[in-house]
């Protein structure tokens, strides 16, 4: 699959460091150092592993039709091995490439949403391997709304397999610091772009379904894949208050444990003063226990509590705000080193829906009704 384009961006100063053998580079989030990306993408083309950003997270991208480097991203990750990838394409015809029968409603999602945080689920093509969809009939596909991933892509002449760059488990890293605290060492490259821009992952919808199906809530909104579509079902892992058995994961985020900090965490939900008084029993009954608590709760509440370590996830009248800050602040409470984070649940609504996925997630759905 050759690039239809290579990167052009001017030469300019580059910062360039290694931690524990990885090479850390700086590049322009707009107009990328085409050195910069050329070594990267040499990296990718001979079976390495390259850190790098999107519009939703930092993935950590492969050669998605090299086995053998696939391996190395779950070897990376410790990924479970039965949780499928996502493959990342700079082109809309290379799609066509890596899936068959593709139906007229994915072409539309792909005209209105691409580049852009949605992941379309297709039949595989002959020339995927297996490694790269767990053995599965279907292929994750999406082209991101980034000008480091899109440049990259085209580099490498290869679409890229790239799950978030994190250790499995932990909360998606939306800076490359994150990735470098996770896997230095473990990686040969991570291309620094700066913060992203959604901050959680793109939305996966399964279009070989005969009503469409979301089977993780994401970037783009349910509201405007209706819009698009007209009948779209969700998934019951979706967005469940409690686990949902699947036999076969069919996109990552709904089967295993995903976005959670290393301390304990409940998820407290209901209406907004109801919430507030069984956060402030919670965070006494927890202190006084000898615990450090951490509360994770948004601008309109924050004031009125007395935790250890207080964090707002942002405005409830923004929830792109609330969704950009959401693993940076989980990772900060592991800085805090604190015994127990309660969080504040949010409207499902936009964004949200998002949002309170990967929050009851991170508390391993250790959730709280307040009443």
């Amino acid at each position: 699959m050759p690039p239809t384009r290579r990167a052009t961006s001017a030469k300019s100063e580059t910062t360039v460091k290694k931690v524990k053998g990885t090479l850390w580079l700086k590049v322009h989030s707009k107009t990328p150092e085409v050195d910069s990306i050329r070594v990267a993408a040499n990296v990718i083309r001979k079976g390495g592993l390259v850190a790098f950003p999107t519009e939703t997270v930092y993935g950590l991208g492969a050669d998605a039709l090299n086995p053998k480097a696939i391996v190395g991203i779950f070897e990376a990750k410790e990924r479970p091995a039965d949780n499928p990838l996502i493959v990342h394409i700079a082109e809309r015809e290379d799609a066509y490439k890596l899936a068959t029968n593709i139906p007229n409603t994915a072409d539309k999602l792909m005209t209105k949403f691409w580049p852009g945080p949605l992941t379309l689920i297709l039949k595989r093509s002959a020339i995927v391997p297996d490694a790269t969809v767990v053995g599965l009939e279907t292929i994750g596909i999406r082209m991101p709304r980034n000008k480091v991933a899109l440049a990259l892509i085209r580099e490498s002449g290869v679409p890229i397999a790239a799950p978030s760059a994190n250790r499995a488990g932990k909360p998606s890293p939306t800076t490359a610091q994150h990735v470098i605290e996770d896997l230095a060492g473990r990686i040969d490259v991570v291309l620094d772009g700066g913060p992203t821009r959604v901050g959680v992952e793109s939305t996966v919808i399964d279009m070989t379904t005969r009503i469409p199906q979301i089977l993780r809530p994401g970037g783009t909104q349910l509201e405007e894949l209706k819009a698009v579509l007209g009948k779209v079902t969700l998934h019951p892992a979706a967005l469940s208050g409690r686990k949902v058995r699947t036999l076969r994961t069919r996109a990552p985020g709904m089967k295993h444990r995903h976005y959670a900090p290393e301390a304990e965490m409940i998820l407290v939900e209901g209406e907004m003063g109801r919430v507030v008084k069984r956060v402030k029993e919670l965070t006494a009954l927890s202190m006084a226990d000898g615990k450090r608590v951490g509360i994770l709760a948004t601008d309109e509440s924050i004031s009125r509590y007395d935790g250890d370590v207080l964090r707002s996830l942002g405005s409830r009248s923004d929830m792109a705000g609330i969704a950009r800050n959401l693993f940076r602040l989980l990772r900060e409470f592991d800085e805090e080193k604190v015994d127990l984070i309660i969080a504040e649940g949010v409207p499902t609504q936009g964004l949200g829906l998002a949002v309170m996925n990967r929050l009851r997630r991170a508390a391993s759905f250790n959730i709280l009704k307040a009443s």
